[in-house]
């Protein structure tokens, strides 16, 4: 790999872009894994050769070989969430640098999400319960939101939480203000806070690997509206940290969907999942056959792609009765295309989001080759072909190399 990357799930999240960063740093010197996006709920699984499990969230898929981890300032940073992932990885806080522009949840932030999440009832949207969607939420309205940068300063790190504590309460099960500032302050001792120069330095160095959280069609703009992330899921921050690179689009051989809202070809495959299921903020996980009608839409979408990562090509052999969707029935009509709205228009999402409601699968079909036919659904070669979750279940086609 001789130019930068980025990973970017071109469905609802959990196609492999773990497994898939994972696979990279093992195959090529990556200088660092870069976070683009989203905070402490990303749920990125990777397993060693030798069987070690760990569902990265805020440290890069690539720390088991290594490489360091850069936080940039797209990334909601969770400080007490980061502690606990760095105890089980045993401490590598000598690989993490965190940009001090990025905004900080706090205890206060992940309850308030809870509790409306509660107040939906039925209707949730669909949350990792980690009040990442209301730390954006927040520092939109309030310009002294806290963020890294300020864990170097008492005084203002204490007003700021409070501000956020006196703003978003009162709440249950939150820790006291005083608790919050001393773990914070400790975050401060432990962590490499840098500016903005430190990305670029690091882009100088070498390739590296710009690992994305959740999917495009679960973007803040571009997707289901409202069962969307309040981040943004396609190549956008990349392409605002990084003047050039590689945009590899991450698929599964069939579409999943946590929780709540539009899921076409949902179908009751038999398809296990080890690492993931039912969670209590979250839903259900729930499986489908390959939509390439919404996939092809998340392709154009983020930009386009220049290859395709194909995960979980495993799985057709065992599921004789799974499928690709290349169109959907939708009032007696046949749709092959969703034809992307204005951008940031929300009041169009949401009617595409009461439309997709009503769609149904049209043609179905089972391909001899699935990364074949995926690649040419999708019009983007395939760079690598996932067998399973190592690293050396992996197969690079080089000839898709751009």
């Amino acid at each position: 790999m001789n130019d930068h990357l980025a990973v970017v799930d071109l469905g609802y999240g959990d196609a492999g872009k773990g497994t898939v960063v994972d696979a990279l740093c093992a195959s090529d010197p990556v200088t660092a894994v870069i976070r683009f996006n989203g905070g402490a709920q990303a749920a990125h699984n990777v397993i060693t050769p030798a069987g070690r499990h760990h569902t990265f969230a805020q440290f890069g898929s690539g720390t088991f070989h290594g490489v360091p981890t850069h936080l940039s300032r797209f990334v909601v940073v969770d400080p007490l969430a980061l502690a606990a992932e760095a105890a089980a990885l045993g401490n590598p806080f000598h690989l993490l640098t965190i940009d001090g522009d990025a905004l900080l949840a706090t205890p206060w932030h992940r309850a308030a999400n809870r509790a409306r999440e509660r107040r939906r009832g039925g209707a949730r949207h669909g949350s990792c319960g980690m009040g990442v969607g209301e730390t954006m939420e927040y520092a939109l309205s309030h310009p002294d939101a806290p963020r890294v940068a300020d864990v170097t300063s008492p005084a203002r790190l204490r007003a700021r939480l409070a501000a956020v504590r006196d703003a978003l309460g009162p709440l249950d099960d939150v820790p006291p203000l005083e608790d919050v500032v001393d773990a914070f302050l400790a975050f401060g001792r432990t962590v490499s806070i840098v500016d903005g120069g430190h990305l670029d330095r690091l882009l100088g160095q070498g390739p590296c690997v710009f690992e994305g959280a959740q999917g495009v069609l679960l973007d803040e703009w571009r997707g289901w509206h409202p069962y969307t992330t309040w981040s943004t899921t396609t190549f956008a921050n990349v392409a605002a940290l990084c003047p050039a690179f590689v945009r590899l689009g991450v698929v599964r051989t069939y579409t999943t969907r946590h929780g709540a809202g539009p899921f076409v070809t949902e179908a009751p495959l038999d398809l296990p999942e080890a690492h993931n299921g039912v969670g209590e903020w979250q839903g259900a996980f729930r499986v489908g056959h390959f939509d390439a009608v919404a996939h092809r839409y998340a392709a154009e979408v983020a930009g386009g792609v220049d290859a395709l990562a194909v995960t979980h090509l495993d799985a057709p052999p065992r599921v004789p009765g799974l499928r690709i969707c290349t169109s959907y029935e939708l009032d007696g009509a046949r749709w092959e295309r969703i034809r992307p709205g204005p951008a940031e228009d929300l009041g169009h999402q949401a009617a595409l989001t009461a439309l997709l409601d009503r769609a149904r699968p049209g043609d179905l079909e089972r391909p001899d080759d699935w990364a074949d036919r995926i690649g040419e659904l999708l019009q983007a070669p395939v760079l690598l072909e996932s067998h399973g979750p190592r690293a050396g279940d992996k197969l690079f086609r080089q000839a898709a190399v751009v």
